[in-house]
């Protein structure tokens, strides 16, 4: 197989620019040719257009501003968008990654196009079909040619549902790669301890943005009791970096948050990756931010009654809470009791080169309804 075979990266968010950002810079290292697309999902430049500068990535080479709306005219749009630049571009292989709207338009489009898919982080399943995420997922899985499963549990989740070993590469998590390749400059670099007044080990962070969570007013201020509790009783802050969603929907509801609580505008990537460094616990409904966690060594408590990070789990670095204030602070007591000294199941950090010499060496598989 050639060596110049030619891939487009499909993006739209944070957490995909984050765990792809190894990749980007595996296809620069190696000089293999490359193009980002940048769907627009994620619209706020606080949330995304920073990211690659502060990454130091490329500009990418389209960016089609999607931005919001409801799922089918979001998806639609990214679609058709992404649809004429493959027709531009005509690469060989086109990388997703996660669960997102932007990866299932992408798969969608590679599909109709006939052009090979990949898809990066393959095998996640929470088994909670009411999340358009875990549809997102499955969907692309059965969509893609190379299948880059994170763990030996996401590949016998991928065989379990009938696809072909051949598709299938256990490569280790890029999230391990963009871990290990910025936790140095974030706690050289950052002034966030400083900013906002944070000793190491002496505060509690908190993220919660997902739709189920912060759009269902009971569930969200459920949990924000819960946080307080466990600050209260802990005799700690907790850090609330607030997505825009959360934010408008405390306003919405009339939501107080707890006093213990400090809420914040989102961070970058460096600060943010610094805090989780330095926490005493994180409490999250996010599934990155769970991988984050156990790669780190912090305990991570989720406010969800399910994970697709099962691994988390297994190697007693998470707990599942879900929103009952009365299990958030169990929870929290549980983790802070364990030892952090967990065996990270994410993979050794070489992920993104695995990823990348399969696509170089590997004979194109042929297409296969999943």
């Amino acid at each position: 197989m050639s060596n110049e075979r030619e891939i487009a990266i499909v993006l739209g968010t944070r957490p995909e620019i984050i765990k792809l950002a190894p990749i980007i810079r595996e296809c620069e290292a190696q000089s293999i040719p490359y193009t980002v697309i940048h769907t627009g999902q994620h619209y706020s430049d606080s949330l995304t257009s920073v990211f690659f500068e502060e990454l130091s990535l490329p500009k990418p080479e389209y960016e089609l501003s999607v931005g919001s709306g409801t799922h089918g005219q979001q998806t639609g749009q990214m679609i058709i968008d992404i649809e004429a630049v493959l027709l531009e571009e005509e690469p060989d292989v086109v990388l997703v990654q996660g669960d997102t709207n932007s990866v299932l338009s992408g798969a969608i489009a590679c599909c109709k196009l006939s052009i090979e898919l990949g898809h990066v982080e393959a095998g996640l399943r929470s088994r909670d079909r009411e999340m358009p995420e875990e549809r997102n997922r499955v969907l692309a899985d059965h969509a893609s040619e190379y299948l880059f499963a994170p763990t030996a549990q996401s590949k016998r989740s991928l065989r379990e549902e009938g696809i072909d070993d051949d598709r299938i590469h256990v490569t280790g998590n890029t999230v391990v790669d963009a871990v290990r390749q910025h936790k140095r400059v974030a706690m050289a670099e950052t002034s966030v301890f400083d900013d906002y007044d944070l000793t190491r080990g002496e505060y509690c962070l908190l993220t919660a943005h997902r739709a189920e969570t912060v759009d269902d007013e009971g569930r969200f201020a459920s949990l924000l009791e819960g946080v307080g509790r466990v600050a209260e009783r802990l005799d700690q802050d907790v850090l609330y970096p607030i997505h825009p969603r959360a934010a408008n929907a405390v306003a919405e509801f009339g939501l107080e948050i707890p006093d213990r609580v400090r809420t914040v505008d989102p961070l970058d990537y460096i600060d943010f990756l610094a805090l989780e460094s330095g926490a005493t616990l994180i409490l999250t409904d996010s599934g990155g931010v769970q991988e984050e966690a156990c790669i780190l060594g912090v305990p991570c408590v989720t406010l969800r009654e399910n994970t697709e990070r099962p691994e988390t789990l297994a190697v007693d670095a998470n707990v599942l809470a879900g929103t009952d204030p009365q299990s958030i602070y169990e929870g929290a007591r549980e983790m802070l009791d364990r030892s952090p000294n967990w065996e990270n199941p994410f993979g050794d950090g070489d992920a993104a080169a695995r990823i990348v010499d399969v696509i170089r060496q590997s004979e194109t598989p042929a297409r296969v309804a999943g």
